[in-house]
């Protein structure tokens, strides 16, 4: 991966919280933590650390990035806001990086690393989004980069594997699963017996660099104002309690 830009990326989608820094020597710092209930407290400090650590300031940071979901509605939002803070401070441009995405990358870098550069093609992304729903995506391989294939969407389990039979997709064996969904979800996983569980889990913002440098140079970065979250779950519909309007 390469860069013009040192680009400071930010991650608290999920109960992990992460930093990561790319320098314009393609050096990457990062720091990766599971912090439930604690992601205001330590994006922050940790920016502080990582940018610290890669002998920059933050004025030296030219774009920054963001996991810009789908996952916990309070995470996103935290991880948005402090990223917009930190943009409309450095007068500098955003680009978000979807979460799922970012698994499947970090579990592409994995299994190059593993099966002496031997890539996987497909890899499918599922975050328990909890109400009986997964976050879920499928990627494929193309040149290093994991495309989304079809798109993001928030789904049941059963609807899901319904959907993708009654639609004539079939399950690509020996893909790598990744993220919280399936030990959440057993009878999803069950569905996709003919594939692996990777271990990645949750979304790592050193993993989100190699996109973001992408939507950069497709120009893709916008100003502070315009940076968007992607929820998938437009509106949440509670139960009413008895006598309740």
């Amino acid at each position: 991966m390469s860069s013009l830009y040192n680009i400071l990326c930010i991650d608290s989608s999920t109960e992990a919280c992460s930093v990561a820094v790319s320098t314009k020597q393609t050096t990457i710092f990062q720091r990766f933590m599971l912090a439930p209930r604690e992601h205001t407290q330590r994006i922050l400090p940790t920016v502080d650390e990582v940018i610290k650590e890669a002998n920059l300031s933050l004025a030296d940071i030219d774009v920054i990035a963001y996991g810009q979901g789908p996952g916990s509605f309070t995470g996103v939002r935290i991880g948005i806001s402090i990223a917009q803070g930190l943009a409309f401070g450095l007068e500098k441009k955003m680009v978000g990086v979807s979460t799922l995405q970012a698994m499947a990358q970090e579990a592409l870098t994995l299994s190059l690393s593993e099966q002496e550069n031997t890539a996987v093609e497909h890899i499918y992304a599922a975050i328990d989004a909890r109400m009986g729903e997964v976050y879920f995506a499928h990627y494929l391989n193309v040149n290093g980069i994991m495309e989304l294939q079809g798109k993001e969407t928030v789904v049941k389990p059963l609807d899901l594997i319904n959907s993708m039979s009654e639609t004539g997709q079939s399950i690509q064996e020996n893909s790598l699963l990744v993220g919280t969904g399936w030990a959440a979800y057993p009878e999803l996983l069950n569905a996709f017996q003919a594939c692996h569980v990777s271990d990645v889990l949750y979304p790592n913002a050193a993993f989100m660099l190699q996109s973001a440098c992408e939507l950069i140079a497709d120009n893709a970065a916008v100003h502070p104002e315009n940076a968007t979250p992607v929820y998938l779950r437009d509106t949440v519909t509670w139960k009413k309690l008895p006598g309740r309007e």
